[in-house]
């Protein structure tokens, strides 16, 4: 399939790795790009180290991109953290490679149905719901994705699957084109992303091509909110099944609307596939919260810390507060991405006592909740979540829900969720 095919890949993180071995394997020629050299070094001795038959098909193309990196390249597979536009002005105008996600890549090697899921919140504890509920239906499933592991390495494994569960973001979804779930399913739509796509067009459209390559033999799953925006555009071509919070099963220990949302969703997805519901609430019964999904993970003197590190914008923070069955001090902060927080004014004056900023962007906040409930700020998260617990009664939430990126402090939301995680546990053992 892609035999000779001159390939560029770009970003030499998991996927990229994966797509470039994939590629190596199918007998392409592959250039290695990357702001390090010595990652595309390193790189590139794994290839030739681990791989037969690739010597003189594998070369380096490091540093800032530039024109040259592109000329004479069929393909250009993005690795989902390198935005298409920051190499758009370098690709050649006579015949430019076409541009591919690594799981565009991969999902043309695979024969197994896909179940396939977007949004812009709850993917992860979705696509995870809806693998349990495949499995106690007795599928073989793989899982990942976006998530964990990427769909070229499932290629490379040489491994087989009922059902594929994929969770896919809108990254890798705007650079798809033959990629064709068998069930796709839109969770939501909110601002997020928006330092990436051009705007909320952009991120819609590619959100949409989820179902691009869908027939009348194939299933939507969408909530309903999304009706006007998918009507507007002409429709689906699918079956469209369309869902809210009124879900079928209980949510077990997922608290709030939106997972009840995402139970649901699940819920219809997999039913495609065999699942019944005694099935899917079996699965659900036995599931506990992600890690840094509203994650509860200890109670000092009566205050609740609760981890909500994945939420990366006001709708996932909102999402947060009205779960909530106590009164909330909230901590916030960091590299914000977009959206409306005045949006958030009335939820916060009626469940939130107290805000704690910290790190990057205090002033988005300041701006929009000023007088609407006690804000402070502090450097860092440890002084911010210190603060709250002086002030916290017996009955509350202590909740970490930045609606930000984390890339001020940290390397990653999970690396945030572990330091709030951290902090909760040394004032445990303070208050011991």
């Amino acid at each position: 399939m892609f035999a000779e095919t001159r390939a560029a890949v770009v970003g030499l993180g998991r996927s990229g790795v994966a797509a470039a071995r994939l590629l190596l394997a199918a007998g392409a020629r592959v250039r290695l790009i990357d702001q390090q050299d010595a990652r595309c070094r390193e790189v590139a001795t794994m290839l030739e180290q681990g791989l037969d038959d690739v010597a003189g098909r594998v070369e380096i193309a490091a540093g800032p991109h530039h024109a040259g990196q592109f000329d004479g390249m069929d393909v250009a597979i993005m690795s989902p953290g390198v935005a298409v536009a920051k190499i758009r002005p370098f690709l050649p105008q006579a015949n430019p490679p076409q541009v591919l996600a690594e799981m565009e890549l991969a999902s043309r090697f695979v024969q197994a149905p896909i179940l396939a899921v977007t949004g812009t919140s709850g993917k992860t504890t979705t696509v995870t719901l809806a693998a349990r509920m495949l499995e106690a239906a007795g599928k073989k499933v793989f899982l990942g994705g976006n998530i964990g592991t990427p769909l070229a390495e499932f290629v490379l494994s040489g491994e087989t699957a009922d059902v594929l569960v994929l969770e896919i973001s809108s990254f890798q979804l705007q650079t798809c084109t033959t990629f064709h779930p068998r069930v796709g399913v839109f969770l939501n739509l909110a601002p997020n992303h928006l330092d990436y796509h051009a705007d909320m067009e952009e991120y819609l459209q590619a959100k949409c091509m989820l179902f691009a390559q869908q027939t009348a033999a194939d299933v939507a799953v969408v909530h309903a909110s999304l009706r006007p925006l998918i009507e507007a555009r002409g429709g689906l071509h699918a079956s469209v099944r369309w869902f809210d919070e009124q879900a079928e099963l209980s949510a077990g220990a997922l608290l709030g609307a939106h997972n009840r949302a995402n139970v649901q969703a699940a819920y219809l997805a997999t039913s495609c596939f065999g699942v019944s519901k005694a099935q899917a609430q079996a699965a659900v019964d036995a599931f506990a919260p992600l890690p840094h999904r509203i994650q509860p993970v200890a109670e000092v003197k009566g205050v609740l810390f609760v981890n909500d590190s994945k939420a990366t914008t006001p709708d996932a923070m909102a999402a947060a507060i009205r779960s909530m069955d106590r009164p909330v001090r909230l901590l916030a902060g960091g590299v914000f991405k977009g959206g409306d927080l005045t949006e958030l004014t009335p939820l916060i004056r009626e469940k939130v006592r107290q805000v704690a900023l910290f790190g990057a962007n205090r002033d988005v906040f300041e701006q929009a909740w000023q007088g609407v409930a006690p804000l402070s700020w502090d450097d860092t998260l440890e002084q911010a979540a210190r603060r709250l617990f002086a002030e916290a009664q017996p009955g509350e939430a202590i909740l970490l829900s930045p609606a930000t990126a984390s890339f001020d402090r940290y390397s990653s939301y999970t690396e945030r969720g572990k330091d709030f995680m951290r902090v909760a546990a040394l004032l445990e053992e303070e208050q011991a």
